[in-house]
């Protein structure tokens, strides 16, 4: 490798970390995927991806509400005060998954490196852009950005408005794929803008990081007072079973968030098959992603691909495999 493609290597490895570090705080991605694929969800939902990220920034959220002092809510004169807690555990569920969305278009452009098509510059850009403005008219939603990255097989949308939404494709899917299989996976990844799949996903993070943190704060509480016997404020055992319970807690809920994300890829695909008018393509799409290696996209934007795991993985996994997308 050249000294400038190993500098040009390096550096889309560096974005790509650093975008793993923004996906933590929330899931606002949604790609095709094969295996670990472009979107924010599966770091965000993995047990052993970017969950410890998602506990730290809800961490760091309460730290510095009680640095502000903003914390004090969630105590009156006669101790705990449930109401004061709940306002400060929808701030600290909600606020990284909405700073996440509003950033999803500058992080997955950045993160990967995608040309935004402005001018196509060749036959194959001036057909990719006037595909997804047809199934963008058909689906009833604006004309998203559409980009280009250097990458294997995959493809992702992402955005937080269903009129204002971004959908990229690999230069590995435009080589590996017919035009038809194109169009499916470009039809795919509509559905999940038409669907408002990355603004509902976010909500359902946000609600799971909601119950996690007042959850994990009523135990904290009882536990300090009971166990450590701490009589006034918050003791070392409050701090040590919240953050013990945030991370417990997180990975259990985040079976739920799973749960809902394998259940969108099963729509996103009736919606492609909606768009075309024939399921064909997404089974032939689907197919020949099963044969193909999938690009290992940053991991923040394991959202909204097509990720298969095995026993108890597979209830974390935010992907059904192949072989169950295509039997639907």
């Amino acid at each position: 490798m050249s000294s400038a493609s190993h500098v040009q290597a390096t550096s889309v490895s560096a974005r790509r970390q650093i975008g793993l570090t923004v996906g933590a705080l929330g899931v606002v991605f949604g790609d095709i995927g094969t295996s670990p694929l472009y979107a924010m969800k599966q770091a965000a939902l993995s047990a052993g991806g970017a969950l410890p990220g998602i506990v730290a920034v809800m961490v760091v959220l309460s730290i510095v509400l009680k640095l502000f002092g903003l914390d004090r809510a969630m105590y009156s004169q006669s101790g705990m005060s449930y109401g004061g807690l709940l306002v400060f555990s929808l701030v600290v569920g909600f606020a990284g998954s909405i700073i996440s969305l509003l950033m999803s278009k500058p992080i997955a452009k950045w993160s990967t490196g995608a040309h935004v098509i402005d001018t196509p510059s060749n036959d194959a850009e001036a057909w990719l852009v006037e595909t997804v403005r047809k199934l963008a008219t058909n689906a009833n939603v604006g004309m998203p950005e559409v980009a280009i990255y250097e990458g294997a097989p995959n493809a992702f949308a992402t955005g937080s408005l269903k009129n204002s939404a971004l959908v990229a494709v690999s230069t590995g899917l435009l080589q590996s794929m017919n035009r038809q299989e194109v169009e499916a996976v470009l039809g795919h990844e509509m559905s999940h803008v038409a669907n408002g799949d990355m603004v509902t996903l976010t909500l359902i993070q946000g609600v799971v990081n909601t119950f996690v943190a007042f959850v994990a704060r009523i135990i904290g509480t009882i536990v300090d007072k009971t166990v450590f016997r701490t009589e006034r404020g918050t003791g070392p055992g409050y701090w040590i079973t919240v953050t013990v319970l945030q991370l417990v807690l997180g990975i259990l809920a985040s079976i739920i968030v799973a749960w809902f994300s394998r259940w969108r890829e099963f729509r996103a695909d009736a919606g492609s098959a909606k768009l075309l008018g024939t399921p064909q393509p997404m089974v032939n799409a689907l197919r020949r992603l099963g044969g193909v290696e999938a690009g290992e996209m940053p991991k923040t934007l394991h959202g909204f691909g097509i990720t298969e795991k095995s026993g108890v993985m597979s209830l974390f996994a935010t992907h059904p495999p192949i072989e169950a997308r295509i039997a639907a």
